[in-house]
């Protein structure tokens, strides 16, 4: 009887990592081209096979069928995995409060696959999150790329170390005996990214014995110094954003700011220092380092040309995340055009993660991660009703 059952449940997990499906959608959002009406998406063993209009469906697909279809939604930036639902201390592991420096802490061994909050980001919509040590210390740990589907942590990571994650401002000094003031932290920083620069080259002599024993810290600074990894740096008044800018100026860093509140002051300097923005969720609290936040900020962004992908953050209150496809809608609401919204939380963060060639829109060849709505996506009547990710339905919220 035992063996039967773990038989016939062998069976039906591989057909289900192994099955043919097709979506139809009234309206399909790829978001490499025009919006598809009367749109088809196939999607063969985890991978979208082909995508058109008014496609002829195999007799062996399981048809699917929605008002609006788009590709599964990008989390830019979250704590979510490390920082769980309980506001307690023992689901709080997205911030190491021992030291203002700690590039060496992975967010890889603290993610929890199994956090609720991973189910509730992935019944509305959100298939990828780039995750990781939170805001609040100079430099908190590294950040990680994963599906949101179920299983183990190595079942769904997609990137295991995807930037390195700092702080500018208040919530550094608010945790830190030092650095307590804005030039000290830039201070700190210069100060170890120049070890970094030392510890290189000694590593480098051709005696062994001249070379200084291995420093993980040191080690993950080379790395961006080198630029394998981006700094992502948390930064949202014009005075500290223009301070990472000129951080990154002086070490030649891949610069990724998030929070970016008073970008929207900065235009001219942000575009000629070439950085990537990620936006505070468009429904954040105007108080603080963001009392000047502006709701039209990712609207003024992208007029100007510059790309921005919108974040979900971190809340310190139940239930401890928001939800991108809202603040998109609200984004929209506040002049974003309703396909750069769209895009703000596919596609531009799917680039901004280097990781478009497999997720951020529906292409023939990328995942199978797709989301059916009941309606416009962007309208609070309207349910997340299925969600695939890797072409297998994860999420079924519409009976």
């Amino acid at each position: 009887m035992k063996q039967s059952f773990y038989y016939i449940l062998f069976i039906f997990t591989t057909l289900s990592l192994h099955a043919q499906i097709a979506i139809k959608g009234e309206k399909v959002y790829t978001m490499a081209g025009d919006v598809i009406t009367n749109g088809v998406v196939l999607i063969k063993d985890g991978r979208i096979e082909k995508v058109g209009a008014s496609l002829k469906i195999p007799s062996n697909y399981t048809v699917y069928q929605a008002r609006v279809v788009t590709p599964g939604l990008v989390d830019a930036r979250s704590v979510v995995g490390l920082s769980g639902p309980l506001n307690i201390s023992i689901d709080q592991d997205q911030l190491e409060k021992s030291n203002p420096i700690q590039p060496d802490l992975r967010a890889i061994d603290a993610y929890n696959p199994d956090d609720t909050l991973i189910g509730y980001l992935r019944v509305n919509g959100v298939t990828t999150i780039h995750t990781g040590h939170g805001v609040g210390a100079l430099v908190s740990g590294q950040t990680m790329v994963a599906k949101t589907k179920p299983g183990l942590i190595d079942a769904v990571t997609v990137v295991p170390l995807e930037m390195l994650a700092m702080s500018l401002g208040t919530s550094v000094e608010a945790n830190f005996t030092s650095p307590g003031t804005k030039s000290k932290e830039i201070a700190m920083l210069r100060t170890e990214l120049i070890k970094a620069q030392i510890y290189e080259k000694k590593m480098s002599a051709k005696d062994s014995t001249k070379q200084p024993s291995q420093d993980l810290n040191m080690e993950m600074l080379v790395k961006l110094l080198h630029g394998e990894v981006k700094a992502l740096i948390s930064a949202n008044t014009s005075l500290d954003i223009l301070s990472a800018i000129r951080l990154a100026r002086e070490f030649n860093l891949k610069l990724v700011i998030e929070g970016s509140a008073e970008a929207y002051r900065l235009i001219d300097k942000i575009k000629s220092a070439g950085v990537e923005l990620i936006v505070h969720p468009t429904m954040a609290r105007p108080n603080g380092e963001m009392a000047n936040m502006n709701m039209e900020n990712a609207a003024i962004l992208t007029k100007a040309g510059i790309p921005v992908s919108i974040e979900s953050g971190y809340e310190s209150y139940v239930p401890k995340t928001r939800v991108i496809l809202f603040e998109a809608a609200v984004a929209a609401a506040n002049g974003l055009p309703y396909e750069e919204a769209l895009k703000a939380i596919t596609l531009n963060p799917a680039r901004l993660l280097g990781l478009d060639k497999r997720i951020g829109s529906i292409e023939k060849g990328k995942d199978g991660d797709i989301v059916l709505y009941d309606g416009d996506p962007f309208e609070y009547t309207t349910h997340v009703c299925k969600v695939f990710i890797d072409g297998q339905l994860v999420a079924d919220n519409c009976q």
